[in-house]
């Protein structure tokens, strides 16, 4: 296996009196999914706010393509490559897919908006990650289902060239058919080379996507094993503390 794209050695971070990430390592390579799961208040969403940069570590080492990295800010984050798509999608409903997908990024011409560049590429992204469903990119994402919202979302960190993809509850109030369409766009993605973290209280989903799983109990990191090494059973007894990090079988 390669280096991981990122590692977090020993990271750490309180909220006053309260030790959320106690020494946590974490690892997650290009061209494989990582899962990490945990209870509420286990500090998975603690983890993913750090490496996003809006609330930085307390303590520990981040290092980044192998290179020991700090990350303050949203901008230092999205500068190296890493992108998150949280569980709102950040999509504005009146606008189109390109208009969402360069929000903020817009290119342009002379000072104009360079429509059809942006027309292009976005069309671009949609198509390298086999994306069928979407009629046109002008569509208003008002118009979208819910996994359409989703993959536009997930074409936007592509767009953006992202070597870390970052998503928070992918599935979640999705139908069937739709899950599966989402479960599949990830996998494309990491086939790509892309590293994907996806944070998931769907065990079954997963178990179907993902190539390693990381679990988070009360701050600590008590698990980090291949998923085809470990059953729902055991990744259900980490979550729950029943099962920590060198319990044997």
């Amino acid at each position: 296996m390669t280096d991981p794209v990122i590692e977090l050695r020993g990271v750490a971070k309180s909220f006053g009196p309260v030790d959320v990430l106690k020494d946590v390592d974490f690892k997650a390579y290009g061209g494989r999914v990582t899962g990490l799961l945990g209870d509420n208040g286990a500090g998975k969403s603690t983890l993913i706010k750090g490496l996003a940069g809006v609330q930085p570590f307390d303590g520990g080492e981040i290092r980044f393509d192998g290179e020991i990295v700090q990350i303050h800010t949203p901008r230092q984050a999205s500068n190296l490559g890493i992108e998150v798509v949280y569980q709102d999608l950040a999509l504005c409903e009146n606008l189109d897919i390109v208009q969402n997908m360069f929000l903020g990024r817009e290119e342009t011409s002379r000072g104009t908006l360079s429509e059809a560049t942006m027309e292009l590429q976005a069309a671009k992204a949609l198509q390298s990650l086999s994306v069928r469903t979407v009629k046109s990119v002008r569509q208003k994402v008002s118009s979208l289902s819910g996994g359409q919202r989703q993959t536009v979302a997930i074409a936007r960190s592509v767009l953006r060239k992202a070597k870390l993809v970052i998503l928070d509850e992918p599935t979640a109030a999705l139908g069937v058919a739709q899950t599966e369409q989402v479960l599949k766009l990830v996998r494309r993605l990491a086939d790509s080379g892309v590293a994907v973290i996806i944070i998931s209280h769907n065990l079954a989903d997963v178990f179907s996507v993902c190539d390693d799983i990381s679990v988070l109990y009360l701050g600590h990191m008590v698990a980090d094993v291949a998923t085809k090494d470990t059953t729902h059973t055991e990744v259900v007894e980490f979550i729950t503390g029943a099962r920590t990090a060198g319990a044997e079988a």
